[in-house]
């Protein structure tokens, strides 16, 4: 067994966050860790203030990973957030890692500006775009939602619940209309049934999550063109079916479940 191999990884596991996928990810790696569940509070949905202890914006998942220098010896923990560079840490750092990257260079252009294969690009792509452009719409959707929710009295609530529509109709629908027509036609020119070929990526694990969270409120945005998202968008519900059929991924809906002693459900 590598140093690598031995490092002793714990997951910071928070329920209705994005964490879902790091378990699924480092089942992909096959590789051995820890669980340490927190649980939002349910009056103001907001994480707990212990996260805190374990990185200064309190937020879920967090990883921290302290390696071995291959004699059993532990050095000091690596603390990892956020979601893409915890995936493009772990991805690198172990051996399993590999079957989740595209090759990178085409024959006989490697090293060269613009010899990095489509696939490869794709994959590079998609690592930041699930969390620099398609994941904000969806947390803005959800927080204009609240507006019409019980949180805001109820003598109120006919107006803002006006606001949030057409805040909803005039900015959150187009754009993430526009995002599922791009990862609809990205599908459709891709070299296999994933984003990014004929094999799942790492970029694939992270995309999972914004879409199939947001595959079960789509709908409630507005009226779709064949009477739902779906319709409208089929090869992206294709795509969803795909990756909730995963080995990897349907083993991490079963390790959370059983941590957490919960039904799980990706959640926005």
């Amino acid at each position: 067994m590598s140093a690598a191999e031995q490092a002793k990884i714990t997951l910071y596991w928070l329920n209705h966050s994005r964490s879902q996928r790091i378990v699924w990810l480092l089942e992909e790696l096959k590789l051995t860790y820890d669980v340490q569940v927190f649980h939002r509070n349910k009056q103001t949905l907001l994480a707990p203030p212990e996260l805190e202890k374990i990185h200064p914006l309190g937020k879920s998942p967090v990883v921290s990973i302290t390696p071995s220098d291959g004699d059993g010896q532990e050095k000091k923990p690596l603390v990892l957030a956020e979601s893409g560079f915890i995936t493009q840490y772990l991805v690198d750092h172990f051996p399993e890692g590999k079957r989740l990257v595209p090759k990178r260079w085409r024959d006989g252009k490697e090293n060269t500006v613009g010899g990095e294969s489509e696939d490869w690009l794709r994959y590079t792509y998609f690592m930041h775009y699930a969390e620099g452009s398609l994941m904000p719409h969806l947390v803005f959707a959800l927080v204009i939602s609240q507006l019409k929710g019980p949180a805001v009295p109820f003598i109120v609530r006919p107006i803002t619940s006006i606001i949030a529509n057409r805040i909803i109709a005039l900015f959150v629908y187009p754009n993430i209309k526009k995002h599922l027509h791009f990862i609809n036609e990205r599908l459709s020119t891709s070299s296999g049934k994933y984003l990014c070929g004929a094999t799942l990526t790492a970029a694939d694990i992270l995309m999972s999550f914004p879409l199939i969270a947001g595959s079960g409120r789509f709908d409630e945005l507005a009226s779709w063109e064949g009477g739902s998202w779906k319709n409208a968008f089929p090869r992206v519900a294709e795509y969803v079916k795909l990756l909730e059929s995963e080995p990897g991924y349907k083993r991490s809906v079963e390790k959370i479940e059983a941590i957490d002693g919960e039904k799980f459900e990706a959640s926005l």
